[in-house]
Parts: structure tokens; C-alpha cells; sequence
């Protein structure tokens, strides 16, 4: 079976890498192959007995043409880094990858981006739209019609209501909440147990 799996390398070296590697490898879908890192701030030569390679020469040891690339970074410099990773992963070619938890409950006519990580018992209602790069952690719930904007990070038991939108690279807190109809400014940050009942401007 695991010949049938499409390969993929992980952008990360560090505990959200970690975690992407347990969620994918537990599916039947992809197969990670290895790590890359920023020579920079590369950590560890193996991970989980598969090799880190340097983000500057990654084409070498994955070629794009062969394997598909997630970049597994938190939400370090306000999703900037996880941003900028995703982008130049495209620029060398790489087709990205998303991970949805087989346990997360997607709704009718919902889009969902490239470079996802949406874990387990989220709830995304129908025709809700999740951008691309964007991690919605455990327990989370996106009302119906709500826009999520790309590289945003929702921890874990963030609800949104209905027709709700949240601009770029905003960061929710965990158990933080949105009432309906309410809108986020691009590059907020939403604090952990904060309710957002008005819109956030900038």
C-alpha cells in the first residue's frame, strides 16, 4: 500500500513537523520522505529516523518533480515565516499538500487552500471558505459562509460564527470566539478566551 502513497517532504524541523509527521503518516495518502530546515536554523541532521535537509538546496535531495512539499511552521513572526516558507516552496516548484483530519467535519460547498492543516474534530460548515496555508488546530468550529484568509492559525476550541471574515495572517487564541457577521482586520491578534462581538478594524 505505502508504494501507492504519494511522497512528500516536510518544510520544519521543530514540534509542528513532529506533529505533521505522526498526522500524515497515519493516513493512506502521502508518504513523508524527509525534513528541510533553513541551514540557518536547522536543528537535527534525522528526525524520526528520516533525514533534515537544508531548505537552500532541497531541490537536490527532493526533486519538485517527484515530491510534494507542507510547510509545517507555527505561527512564529505572526505567520510571516510560515507564509514566506510556503512561497518560496512554490517558487522552486513544489505542489503543496493540506492534511484534514479524516475526524473533522466538512460541510457542503466548502473551499479549503493548499498547505492546510485542519485537525481533528474541527468543524467547517457549509459554503465556508479556509484560504490557502491556513491551520485550524483541534476542537475548532467555522460557521457557515465565514472566509478565513490566507496563513491565519486558529488554536484549538476557536468557534467563528456564521457569515464571519477573518483577514490575513491573523492569529486566534485558544477558546477565543466570533459572534455572527463580525469582521477581523488582516494581522490581528485575537487573545486566548477573548469574544469578538464588533468588527476589528485596523
Amino acid at each position: 500500500m505505502a508504494g501507492n502513497k504519494e511522497k512528500i517532504v516536510i518544510v520544519g524541523d521543530g514540534e509542528t513537523a513532529e506533529l505533521a509527521h505522526d498526522y500524515f503518516s497515519s493516513g493512506l495518502v502521502f508518504e513523508v520522505a524527509g525534513f528541510s530546515a533553513e541551514r540557518a536554523f536547522k536543528k537535527n541532521d534525522w528526525l524520526l529516523g528520516l533525514p533534515v535537509v537544508a531548505f537552500e538546496e532541497i531541490e537536490r535531495f527532493f526533486p519538485p518533480q517527484h515530491y510534494r512539499a507542507f510547510v509545517a511552521v507555527s505561527y512564529t513572526q505572526l505567520n510571516r515565516l510560515r507564509c514566506r516558507l510556503f512561497r518560496e516552496a512554490q517558487a522552486k516548484g513544489y505542489k503543496s499538500c493540506s492534511y484534514i483530519s479524516p475526524k473533522a467535519s466538512i460541510g457542503s460547498n466548502v473551499e479549503i487552500g493548499e498547505n492546510c492543516f485542519i485537525l481533528e474534530n474541527v468543524t467547517i460548515q457549509r459554503g465556508a471558505k479556509i484560504g490557502d496555508n491556513v491551520t485550524i488546530w483541534c476542537g475548532s468550529s467555522i460557521g457557515h459562509r465565514s472566509v478565513v484568509g490566507n496563513n491565519c492559525f486558529l488554536a484549538s476550541q476557536t468557534a467563528v460564527s456564521g457569515f464571519c471574515s477573518i483577514g490575513e495572517n491573523c492569529f486566534l487564541g485558544v477558546n477565543s470566539c466570533m459572534g455572527g457577521n463580525v469582521s477581523v482586520a488582516a494581522d490581528c491578534v485575537v487573545g486566548a478566551g477573548a469574544a469578538v462581538v464588533r468588527d476589528v478594524l485596523k
